[in-house]
């Protein structure tokens, strides 16, 4: 099968990006030719808020390359990752003309959300949810924090919706939850196009010995990302053993303080990826405290991978990747009394680490393997090739099992 890869890759390297290649990879190590047009967001970085947000409605530039490459190589399909802000969905009207299917991959809320993740002023917000025109995001300057280039981004979800470009350009949608397929549900997205897909992982180190004497966090080091709640769980709960941090961002000299005084705090700064799976399979368990709904965090992917569990917050995707009191443990956002119980309760002698560890290894095991993975695209692929793309979908999608329903 010949597969065309649309990404518009971040300034900064993300979950987003990492997903996108590890897909690309898995296809092709299965016999499949993929080509790959990529946009890059270096180019915008001379570009004002508000220009960069008029940008993302439509580039004619943008068209005329995807036209060429679909007349010059014509593939089997078109999958769309990240469109925002050089793509635009112009890319998606040429395929479309070119009588190509399009798998839409929605990695965050952008077709519904100013800033793409439903999140403002340290708490989750969908007043944007269910606008035609999503005016509260202007109002609260969600998109880089400017009122005119929040409002350009509007402008072009609006367009898109009247447009009914989501309705008439993609074949098929991939959302990473069911939380997620809900939300796009409700923000008017055809349901019967939306296929639940999670991420995975593809590089399988086997479960970790899970013998060392420590809770492991690793991530962007920001408010958001629930670092101070951590810290401050962690302080009150007084366990036996340490916490390790790893990562960077904006509270990187706040947490670099905070292991200069307290012996029982670590910072590591940023790891590569090898030393980061290290960290995980040797940890009692991975933290991860976000305070936002998150899309489908790679990281407590591959921790489930390495055996370990994890505490998180009860939000978003988070509730369906992490069974309470099996594979990890929830508890209510913000709500730090409950994070330093879960972390007090990995060192309690009843601890029964060996239960844990092996059902987080195969929940990773039924869910988010690269066989698993390939047989969902698979089974989506042979969905979206039987449809034009333009109207409907030529068969209904039993979820469960992700197959036509004649």
């Amino acid at each position: 099968m010949k597969i065309l890869t649309v990404h518009n890759r971040y300034q900064l390297r993300g979950g987003e990006d990492e997903s996108t290649l590890a897909e690309e990879q898995l296809l092709e190590s299965r016999g499949h030719e993929i080509r790959q047009l990529l946009f890059d967001n270096d180019v915008i970085s001379g570009f004002g808020a508000v220009r960069a947000g008029l940008a993302s409605s439509w580039s004619q530039a943008s068209y005329d390359r995807m036209a060429r490459q679909l007349e010059s190589w014509r593939p089997d399909l078109v999958s769309v990752h990240n469109f925002f802000p050089l793509a635009t969905p112009s890319v998606h009207y040429a395929a479309t003309r070119a009588g190509v299917p399009v798998v839409q991959t929605l990695h965050n809320f952008r077709t519904l959300c100013p800033n793409g993740v439903f999140f403002r002023d340290g708490s989750p917000c969908e007043k944007c949810l269910d606008k035609l025109v999503p005016w509260p995001g202007i109002a609260h300057a969600c998109y880089r924090e400017s009122h005119a280039a929040s409002a350009a981004v509007a402008g072009m979800i609006a367009v898109q919706k009247l447009r009914k470009t989501w309705h008439r350009q993609v074949t098929l949608f991939f959302v990473l939850t069911e939380f997620a397929r809900q939300k796009f549900i409700q923000g008017g997205l055809p349901p019967e196009r939306l296929v639940v897909k999670p991420n995975f992982v593809q590089s399988d180190l086997g479960p970790g010995a899970g013998d060392g004497d420590f809770v492991f966090y690793a991530g962007r080091l920001s408010d958001e990302k629930g670092i101070p709640l951590l810290l401050e769980a962690w302080r009150s709960a007084q366990p036996r053993g340490r916490l390790v941090l790893a990562g960077d961002g904006p509270l990187s000299s706040f947490v670099q303080q905070q292991a200069e005084s307290d012996p029982s705090i670590q910072f590591l700064g940023r790891l590569s990826l090898a030393d980061t799976y290290q960290y995980m399979g040797r940890a009692r368990a991975f933290a991860f405290p976000s305070q936002m709904y998150e899309g489908m965090p790679r990281v407590i992917i591959e921790a489930f991978s390495r055996g370990t569990p994890v505490i998180a917050h009860r939000a978003g995707s988070m509730t369906e990747m992490i069974r309470q009191g099996e594979t990890g443990w929830l508890v209510d956002r913000g709500d730090h009394r409950a994070f330093t119980a879960a972390l007090s309760t990995i060192f309690c002698d009843e601890f029964d680490a060996p239960r844990i560890r092996s059902a987080a290894r195969a929940e990773f095991e039924r869910n988010y393997t690269a066989d698993h993975q390939y047989e969902l695209l698979m089974s989506a692929y042979a969905i979206a090739a039987k449809s034009t793309g333009l109207e409907a979908p030529a068969s209904a999608i039993n979820q469960d099992r992700l197959r036509v329903v004649n």
